[in-house]
């Protein structure tokens, strides 16, 4: 047979993706000596070098940066039609570890939910959360992870993702607080006047409200900063400090019967307007056309769905104007 080797395709769509070949050697299980010779081979079918190098790093050629969107195409269409289509997935039998990458917030509101749905539905199905430590496609694009949720960042052109749900922050204290002599709305001075703790990951002082806060002449003293917000929610309800937290953090924040590590506390809407946030499910496109991944997504979706309705109907937890006590 003349026809080039077909099985260059899945080497050529890792090498392009990944820029380097020990990672696309590592995402198809090969030696980094092997791709190298394989990249050898594609060379020469295509008459182009196809990655270079630039310093420390690969890069691509312009013939490449060309076929890098339909090389990834062709490979996730031939494998679709060599896998099962999602309707004859048997999800009773599907054995499976799918890891998540996200923030903790995200896996308090919506895990449990996410859990429980998927073990009535693929009971060997095994869901696994990792922390999500900064925003980069490294995790996606190396095949470490199945899906990332959060925020969109710096994540690279070809990453697939879909909007789950848009949210806003919302003030939280515990009960008793002060500030919650102010029956009605809280002005942005009274707001200001009492410290804060924040959350960021890497003890990042400042944002949106800061810069709200600012334009009226005013500026709230944040007192301390912590890595996520469970731990922000935990200092404010032992503290006078007033923490700020997205409202589908509140899903599933309830009083456990007078227990003080898990009193009761108000939440209450910002003085100031910041912009909402899109939460959203980032994925590799070398997995857009795999039905079990698929399957993964779609089952991520309507789950964030119906735990954001019941957010929004619940009377303890519809975060509207004025307080509301959280039980």
């Amino acid at each position: 047979m003349t026809d080039p080797d077909l099985n260059l395709l899945i080497a050529l769509d890792a090498l392009i993706s990944e820029m380097n070949v020990t990672r696309a050697a590592r995402r198809l299980g090969l030696s980094p000596s092997a791709m190298s010779r394989t990249l050898t081979r594609l060379r020469a079918t295509t008459g182009d070098p196809l990655l270079v190098r630039a310093g420390r790093q690969m890069v691509l050629t312009p013939y490449a940066e060309v076929i890098r969107e339909s090389s990834q195409r062709t490979v996730a269409e031939a494998l679709a039609i060599l896998r099962p289509s999602p309707a004859s997935l048997d999800l009773s039998r599907l054995k499976r570890t799918f890891t998540i990458r996200t923030n903790e917030g995200f896996v308090e509101a919506f895990g449990a939910a996410l859990i429980t749905s998927a073990a009535i539905k693929a009971p060997l199905v095994r869901l696994c959360f990792v922390a999500k430590e900064e925003k980069n496609a490294k995790h996606l694009r190396e095949g470490l992870v199945d899906l990332e949720i959060g925020v969109l960042g710096e994540m690279g052109p070809e990453i697939r993702l879909q909007a789950l749900f848009r949210d806003r922050f919302v003030g939280a204290v515990r009960k008793g607080h002060p500030l919650l002599a102010q029956k009605d709305n809280i002005t942005a001075a009274e707001y200001a006047s009492f410290g804060h703790v924040i959350a960021s990951r890497h003890g990042l002082i400042g944002g949106p409200i800061d810069k709200a806060l600012a334009e009226l002449g005013l500026e709230r003293k944040i007192a301390a900063a912590v890595p996520s917000f469970p731990a922000a929610m935990a200092v404010a309800v032992a503290s006078d400090l007033v923490a700020l937290v997205p409202s589908s953090f509140l899903i599933n924040r309830v009083c456990n019967n007078g227990n003080e590590a898990t009193a009761a506390f108000c939440t209450f809407e910002l003085p100031v307007k910041t912009r909402e946030i899109t939460i959203s499910q980032m994925w590799h496109p070398r997995l857009d056309a795999d039905p079990i991944h698929r399957w993964l997504r779609q089952h991520v979706s309507d789950v964030c769905r119906q735990q954001m309705q019941r957010l929004t109907k619940t009377d303890g937890l519809n975060v509207g104007s004025g307080m509301r006590e959280i039980f």
